[in-house]
């Protein structure tokens, strides 16, 4: 009886063995197959302004939009929109800065260290946003804009009315470059969010 348990457990551990091995084979099968199909989904030509990239840091590709700098790891389906003003290489704008304790830099020309929350630097923004569009005509509310930025913006830019002058796609934070270049000329932003705090910003040019 003992000879016949242990012959019973030879056979059961090799049968269990060949289990695994075959679950092992078939799960390599699987995986293989799925690469298979990923990689075919990558191949094929793209749609109009993608171009595929591969990640040094994932070891994958992502794809890129040539005309708004975005990426992501999803193949595209559709062509990339042109934004508003593509073709523009430079815009001319002033900014009203509010800080906050979550800035890069909690401190400016007026205060050694800021302790606003970001909310309230948003409520405050939003004061000021009221004030400006309040004024009756075009020149007013840009000269209003320009006399809050004097009095309460947190940028050093503050000193010549918030005008940073002729700035490219490249110059800025991109939250900031992307609202600027998608304003006309004597627009005002809504509140733009960057490391250094909450802006509004006025194209003029």
């Amino acid at each position: 009886h003992r000879m016949g348990d242990v012959e019973d457990r030879k056979r059961s551990a090799e049968e269990e063995k060949e289990d695994a091995e075959t679950s092992s084979s078939e799960k390599v099968e699987e995986g293989s197959s799925e690469k298979k199909k990923a990689r075919k989904e990558d191949d094929g030509p793209l749609p109009a302004g993608w171009e595929k990239r591969m990640s040094r840091s994932k070891g994958r590709v992502y794809f890129f939009n040539l005309f708004t700098g975005t990426t992501q790891w999803e193949k595209p389906m559709d062509p990339a929109e042109r934004p508003k003003n593509h073709d523009i290489a430079e815009v001319q704008c002033m900014h009203l800065l509010v800080k906050h304790a979550g800035s890069r830099r909690p401190a400016s020309w007026r205060s050694d260290h800021i302790t606003r929350s970001k909310d309230d630097a948003r409520n405050i923004l939003n004061g000021y946003a009221k004030e400006i569009n309040e004024q009756s005509c075009l020149a007013e509310k840009r000269a209003k804009f320009r006399a809050l930025v004097k009095e309460f913006s947190d940028c050093s830019s503050a000193s010549k009315g918030g005008d940073l002058g002729f700035f490219n796609r490249k110059t800025m934070q991109p939250p900031f470059t992307k609202a600027s270049f998608a304003l006309d000329i004597d627009q005002m932003s809504d509140i733009v969010d960057t490391d250094s705090g909450l802006h509004l910003i006025w194209r003029l040019a």
